[in-house]
């Protein structure tokens, strides 16, 4: 079962459910952009909401949650745009009309870390560099667990965020059901990457982030997997427009939301 994080608006204030759309008129109040947490943990998004207040002087809500409750949120018309990181999902609401002005704007990667693995014998403690496959390394992770169930955690979000998308995809690529007791959900209150770092677990997690809150004890084990590359893509809902939607996605899209791209370690313009 995928657990689902409630979105938060950034001043933490719960907007749904049950969100009256009557209460907020279209031509009034900021612009809500719901965003995937790791597009907020990596400090895109915000960036992205000061350089378009900047240039344009129109005022940004923004929405952290898990991806697919976003992308929920985004077709019932609980916020006007929104920054994702499950293309799949949000295609497949496209294709049906319910997304509009659906654009790439941002090229990035999930990573797998884990504690560092032992050296080889013969190799003078030197530390082996990072692989560039997820299948492999999850069917070293498989028979780790069969030799010693309970010497490995393997940490998911479990909420439906792109991360854990991306996840669950690598498994099933993998042909392995991961179970407990080595399987474990995160705590959805608690920043998941520290949640990692605290445990020792290996976790599936988006580079840009990892590089703003990761580091020691674990270590990247897999990057440069092209199964496992991030595309990020701005739209707006279909069922509410304000005035600033059109501006928010042409901007975001074009050559100055480019420039704020290309300025973050972890991603690169689409």
């Amino acid at each position: 079962m995928v657990r689902r994080r409630t979105l938060l608006t950034a001043c933490a204030a719960p907007m749904w459910p049950g969100l009256a759309l009557a209460e907020r008129p279209a031509d009034r109040g900021p612009l809500r952009v719901g965003a995937d947490h790791a597009l907020i943990d990596s400090g895109l998004a915000r960036s992205l909401q000061q350089a378009f207040g900047a240039s344009t002087g129109i005022a940004i809500l923004l929405a952290p949650g898990p991806a697919t409750a976003v992308l929920e949120a985004l077709r019932n018309g609980e916020v006007d745009a929104a920054l994702l990181d499950i293309p799949a999902a949000e295609a497949d609401l496209d294709r049906q009309g319910l997304v509009h002005d659906r654009q790439a704007i941002a090229q990035g990667e999930f990573i797998l870390v884990g504690p560092a693995p032992a050296a080889a014998p013969g190799a003078r403690g030197r530390r082996p560099g990072a692989g560039h496959s997820g299948v492999e390394a999850l069917d070293r992770i498989r028979l780790q667990t069969l030799a010693d169930p309970s010497g490995l955690v393997f940490l998911s979000p479990a909420d439906g965020s792109g991360a854990h998308v991306a996840e669950q995809a690598l498994w099933r690529a993998a042909k392995i059901a991961p179970v407990a007791p080595w399987y474990v959900a995160g705590d959805p209150k608690q920043p998941f990457i520290a949640q990692a770092r605290a445990r020792g677990a290996h976790a599936l997690v988006e580079r840009a982030a990892w590089t703003r809150q990761g580091g020691a004890p674990l270590v990247v084990l897999v990057e440069g997997d092209p199964t496992l590359v991030e595309s990020v893509h701005v739209m707006r809902s279909f069922r509410v427009s304000h005035p600033a939607g059109k501006i928010f996605v042409a901007w975001i899209a074009g050559g100055r939301g480019r420039a704020v791209v290309a300025s973050h370690a972890g991603y690169r313009p689409a």
